[in-house]
């Protein structure tokens, strides 16, 4: 028999369930922060360093935070940390790499 699926008005996209995640709110905000820091040195060639590897951490912190988050909100500001992280990660590796200019 068919059932009737009724949404709480309450309920948004960013709704949580009422407990507190703070793992996964510490990764949400370090993702966030290193995505934001790695998109926006990606912009000068000569962060390049900086640029990829908070990139790189972001990315991880944010694989992770993915696979254990719990909330809708959790892993919506996980993708936009983790967009912004692999753009500044991969801005970064063009313009010289994790390591360019250290070794050699």
């Amino acid at each position: 028999m068919a059932q009737a699926f009724h949404r709480h008005p309450t309920s948004s996209l960013f709704a949580t369930d009422g407990k507190p995640h703070p793992l996964q709110d510490t990764l949400m905000a370090v993702t966030l922060v290193l995505g934001v820091l790695a998109f926006i040195t990606a912009q000068f060639p000569s962060l390049h360093l900086l640029s990829s590897w908070s990139g790189l951490v972001g990315i991880l912190t944010g694989a992770y935070g993915q696979f254990i988050s719990e909330t809708t909100r959790e892993r919506t500001l996980l993708i936009i940390g983790l967009g912004a992280s692999a753009v500044g990660f991969f801005l970064g590796m063009a313009h010289g790499g994790l390591f360019g200019g250290l070794l050699g």
